[in-house]
């Protein structure tokens, strides 16, 4: 019979795919079940450079000199399909880099501009980066010039460094080192808004207290960088808004003086765009039809450029002369009374109330004709808040002061999250160690480590003390911002000592053998720590019936108190571990999705968190000591006893306080042992269990151990960037 009935009857015959409307993911039909999809987001497999490219090795052959000049070529090259404002797309750069780096938060250290994740949802389409699709499209031709030389990463920071210095800015330095990603990052929470730019009021618990937003975030709307710039929830007033400007940039890690730096340094240049309707813009890039080939926000009545472009509805520059790096900011900001308007676009703004002509800057197009000056809302804070002004005034009245303070403040933005200098690359990386950067000295690596492991056998310290010991001081490691870790024992310093997750008391006892024993043979109590994990791993495995030895690198060094930040350390305090067993209090978010981000952030796959989970029950090492999940009468023996005794159907499992659970056995009705709901999702979750189920096959106790040693292993060396 010829034909298809489905096809006769005028439906599709293929098969629709996962983007459709009809066809539901496992989430949408089960959205209690826990999401694994963080731990597989940067799969190998979406890389089109392959697992053997390395950037780090790519950039030695980067001629820096001459993309330097490439870009800086550009800033007033290529006017054609996009005419820049004054003819220099400085502002434009400068703006695209601030919004990449912008994203920052140091709570868990996501965000920011070393991953390039500009180019993808949803940051390629907040609102307030309406327009940077044209800053990345202008950059492409250098891209492909210079190839996989420079990362879009890369480039996107070193062209707002370059429009910085192509305006008179000296900059304090620049480092290449950024690896781009090739997916969006599904691990980055931005809010629980459903809508763009929806009132702030659901992230606060009062927004009248700015520090009462929802951790981790930092901005205070769905689809901002910072502040909403005409106020908070879009009315004005300085002083409320000077207090949100405070608390989002705290959770950049910067200070008021910086804070006063950036804002006014930001608007010495450039200018912001609100000469028409906005609301008659296209869509976003990623809702933009296929033409549109990564286009957004088209204007379909104007021209859409020059003087016609609206972006963020603010519309007018804030100094005289927006293509020159001066003190026309403070000027502008101190010699005028402003008063409150509104932009072409229906936008708060502030402007002055009386300017002489010659103050005012010209038209981006007509250099015959002149426009009021701007503040936003922000920018009034500056003058407002008696803090801010009392720094802004220092810096009016000190040129050389302001721009030396916008230059570290603008170095530390675009760096914060590129951890340290051993992922740094080029010429232009600065000397001096800068306290943000979290220094360490090198460590000693020609020593005789055998030697050091059998003191450390010999110390009295049990399997579980010293394999704890050296989790805890590597499991601050967040890939996020490349911050933490083991390298320099910062666990033996504040505020790391005083942490609950580190068990001060038993911390302090192992940190007194471990110390001397460093000190014995001139090496480094960092090398210590983690070569007495290695050692208890070691026993473990004896105790197994196996010998397997876990490889260790030498070198790691000590920081000092002096090195460490202690302020900007604190959001690297575990609230919880489920490896070990732990968390501080209850909370809204689930234990097993605690875990996660945890594991997400130590940048282990899910075959990796659950071979460490398993591995560390057997040893013991729950904090406090407690049985939960410790499925084995061979305690410190490292067998896959966790995982055979999880899947033996001869127990079933009943809650019996808080999060804590009951194995009993179904013949006798006997408890054999307790477990938390961390230690039963290896057994409920789908996914988590068919890894189980392997690491419990009578086939699999090698394949255990060896996994085991090579996660931990990878742990361990998480924060050696200096072996790459």
């Amino acid at each position: 019979m010829e034909g298809n009935s489905n096809a006769s009857g005028g439906k599709c015959p293929f098969m629709h795919g996962s983007n459709t409307e009809t066809n539901q993911s496992v989430m949408d039909w089960w959205p209690n079940a826990l999401n694994l999809d963080i731990l597989h987001q940067h799969d190998t497999k979406v890389n089109p450079l392959g697992k053997d490219f390395n950037y780090q090795k790519a950039l030695k052959s980067l001629d820096v000199e001459a993309l330097k000049k490439d870009v800086t070529s550009l800033m007033t090259d290529s006017q054609d399909w996009w005419p820049a404002d004054w003819g220099h797309y400085g502002g434009l750069m400068i703006r695209m880099a601030w919004h990449a780096a912008g994203s920052y938060r140091i709570a868990d250290g996501r965000g920011g501009g070393g991953t390039g994740n500009q180019r993808f949802a949803p940051l390629n389409s907040w609102p307030d980066n309406v327009s940077l699709d044209k800053a990345r499209r202008l950059l492409w031709p250098i891209k492909k010039k210079y190839g996989n030389k420079v990362s879009w990463a890369d480039l996107i920071i070193l062209a707002g460094t370059i429009a910085y210095e192509s305006m008179g800015l000296k900059t304090y330095g620049f480092a290449f080192g950024r690896e781009d990603i090739w997916a969006p990052e599904k691990d980055v929470y931005w809010g629980a808004e459903k809508e763009w730019l929806a009132p702030s009021d659901g992230r606060y618990d009062d927004v009248s207290k700015p520090e009462t937003m929802e951790n981790p975030l930092a901005a205070v709307q769905m689809g901002l960088i910072y502040v909403n710039p005409e106020g908070v929830n879009g009315s004005p007033d300085p002083i409320k808004t000077g207090a949100q400007v405070r608390e989002t940039f705290k959770r950049m890690a910067m200070n008021d003086e910086e804070t006063v730096a950036l804002t006014a340094g930001g608007h010495t240049v450039g200018k912001a765009h609100g000469n028409g309707d906005a609301s008659i813009l296209g869509p976003n890039p990623e809702s933009a039809p296929v033409e549109e080939q990564g286009f957004g926000w088209s204007n379909p009545t104007r021209s859409g450029v020059g003087r016609d472009t609206v972006t963020s509805g603010i519309e007018g520059a804030w100094t005289t002369y927006p293509t020159k790096w001066d003190n026309g900011y403070f000027h502008m900001l101190f010699n005028h009374e402003w008063e409150l308007r509104k932009s072409p676009a229906g936008a708060h703004q502030w402007e002055p109330v009386s300017i002489k002509e010659d103050d005012m800057p010209v038209d981006v197009e007509d250099m015959t004709t002149r426009y009021n000056p701007i503040m936003t809302d922000a920018d009034m804070a500056m003058k407002m808040d008696p803090i801010y002004k009392e720094i802004s005034l220092k810096f009016k009245d000190d040129f050389e002061a302001f721009s030396d303070a916008f230059a570290r403040a603008w170095f530390k933005l675009t760096h914060r999250d590129m951890g340290p200098k051993d992922r740094w690359f080029g010429p232009d990386v600065p000397v001096e160690d800068l306290i943000w950067q979290d220094p360490i000295p090198k460590g000693k690596s020609d020593y005789n480590v055998e030697a050091v492991k059998a003191k450390i056998a010999d110390s009295g310290l049990t399997i579980s003390e010293l394999v704890s010991t050296a989790w805890d001081s590597a499991r601050t490691f967040r890939g996020s911002d490349f911050r933490g870790g083991a390298n320099g024992a910062r666990i033996r310093l504040a505020p790391q000592k005083d942490w609950a997750g580190n068990e001060p008391e038993k911390l302090s006892k192992v940190l007194s053998v471990l110390e001397p024993i460093a000190a014995d043979f001139s090496i480094s109590v960092a090398d210590t720590i983690v070569l007495a994990g290695n050692v208890g791993v070691e026993k473990a495995i004896r105790n197994a019936g196996m010998d397997v030895k876990v490889a260790f690198a030498p070198g790691r060094g000590d920081a000092s108190q002096d090195m460490t930040d202690t302020d900007s350390f604190a959001p690297l305090e575990p609230l919880a571990d489920g490896f070990r067993n732990w968390q501080k209090k209850d909370y809204v978010v689930s234990p097993e999705e605690m875990l996660l981000d945890r594991a997400q952030l130590m940048e282990l796959t899910a075959p990796e968190m659950t071979v460490l989970i398993g591995g560390m029950r057997v040893m013991g090492t729950n904090y406090g000591g407690t049985k939960h999940g410790v499925f084995t009468n061979n305690v410190g023996a490292l067998t896959n006893d966790f995982f055979v005794n999880l899947t033996d159907m001869a127990y079933k499992w009943k809650p019996a306080d808080n999060w804590v659970y009951e194995i009993v056995d179904r013949k006798s009705g006997t408890v054999k042992w307790t477990a938390t709901r961390i230690d039963l999702v290896f057994g409920s979750n789908s996914i988590l269990r068919s890894y189980a189920e392997v690491y419990a096959q009578d086939d699999s106790k090698e394949k255990f151990v060896n996994d085991f040693v090579n996660a931990w292993v990878k742990v361990m060396n998480a924060d050696r960037f200096d072996l790459a």
